[in-house]
Order: C-alpha cells, then sequence, then structure tokens
C-alpha cells in the first residue's frame, strides 16, 4: 500500500494540525511531532490503495497546509493588541 508522512515546520503547530483533520479522510493522521533538534512539526500519514491515489491525497493535503497556515498567521496577526 502506497503511504508517505509530510513533515511541515509551521508558524503555529497545534493550530495549523486542528485545522487539517476534520479534512483527514479514515487513511490519514494528523499530530503534532517533535524533531531530534526540538523543533515542533505537524506530521501527517496518508496510506492509500494506489500511488494514484497518494498523489491526489498529497497534493490537496499541500494546498490545505500553506492555506491552514497562512490563515493561522492572519488571525494571529489581527488578534494581536497594539498601542497604536
Amino acid at each position: 500500500m502506497p503511504s508517505a508522512t509530510v513533515r511541515t515546520t509551521v508558524s503555529a503547530p497545534e493550530a495549523v494540525a486542528a485545522a487539517l483533520r476534520p479534512d483527514n479522510t479514515d487513511a490519514m493522521s494528523t499530530t503534532v511531532g517533535r524533531t531530534a533538534d526540538g523543533t515542533v512539526q505537524v506530521v501527517t500519514r496518508i496510506d492509500r490503495d494506489t500511488t494514484g491515489g497518494l498523489r491526489s491525497s498529497l497534493d490537496d493535503y499541500v494546498v490545505n497546509c500553506a492555506v491552514a497556515d497562512e490563515l493561522v498567521q492572519l488571525a494571529d496577526h489581527y488578534s494581536t493588541a497594539t498601542h497604536e
């Protein structure tokens, strides 16, 4: 069975992982993990029946992850109080 594990360093791993999980299929799992050097990352494993299915799932996932990271950054930017 074709599978892939994607480790992504993003601005807020917990928030991005939480945003991604609702879109996971039964063949996907998203967690937050730490590398040997202490970097916290979003870790997603995808298992598919075919290589084409895996490619399609990976393509969708990468787009969803980029959008989730951007939205989390925007939300953080607009929720930060300023004294201007």
